[in-house]
């Protein structure tokens, strides 16, 4: 095959990858409709339902094939109208969207709940700090995703923030189609509240983030 294939069906082993079709394709050269099409048969194949990990984690929709098949660099004229769509979609619940910041770190520092040994619908974790730093105090984290230490000391708390940061823990994609961030709330990986709470851990100016 001409691709090059990054193929990680164990994936529903991961909560950051909850719910999610990993199947990422880099361009050497650039994939096409086939090779994804080839690689999505042998996840088919080979990937066996335990649990909550069902093979609807392999199924790709309209966003994950655009970025495979893009190297993850659609052009603009199909990003936008996806991201468009995905955005549309977020439900921004009404009222106050900041919860709980201590409970929103206890969600960030935890990566259970998506793995098929976990109960189906039981939401514990986002794994945050798999890919960003949060608190300032705080040792281990990952570096994929950028820093948001002082994200609500730089930026705010208003409205219109507290709703693009639910949104963006909601759906990442919905602001950048191609993002390594996991659609946490679309996924089903955290359910409204939860998402609350980790606005509140990047908002609150008592949290850690903001210290």
């Amino acid at each position: 095959m001409r691709s090059l294939l990054t193929l990680a069906s164990g994936c529903a082993l991961l909560a950051a990858c909850a719910t999610q079709s990993i199947v990422t394709l880099q361009e050497h050269p650039k994939a096409t409709a086939r090779d994804l099409e080839e690689v999505t048969a042998v996840l088919k194949r080979d990937f066996r339902e335990r649990g909550q990990a069902k093979l609807s984690r392999i199924e790709l929709d309209d966003v994950q094939r655009v970025c495979n098949l893009h190297a993850d660099n659609p052009p603009a004229e199909l990003a936008r109208p996806l991201e468009e769509a995905q955005l549309k979609a977020i439900p921004i619940p009404n009222g106050e969207l900041i919860g709980d910041w201590k409970r929103g770190e206890r969600i960030a520092q935890s990566g259970r709940g998506s793995m098929w040994t976990d109960k189906a619908g039981v939401q514990d974790g986002g794994g945050c700090y798999n890919c960003h730093q949060l608190s300032p105090k705080e040792a281990a984290f990952g570096t994929i995703g950028p820093s948001l230490a002082g994200f609500g000391k730089t930026r705010g708390s208003n409205r219109e923030m507290q709703q693009y940061a639910y949104g963006k823990i909601y759906n990442a994609k919905a602001y950048n189609l191609c993002s390594q961030m996991p659609r946490l709330g679309h996924a089903g990986t955290l359910n409204e509240q939860q998402i609350k709470d980790l606005v509140a851990l990047l908002l609150d100016p008592a949290s850690p983030v903001n210290q």
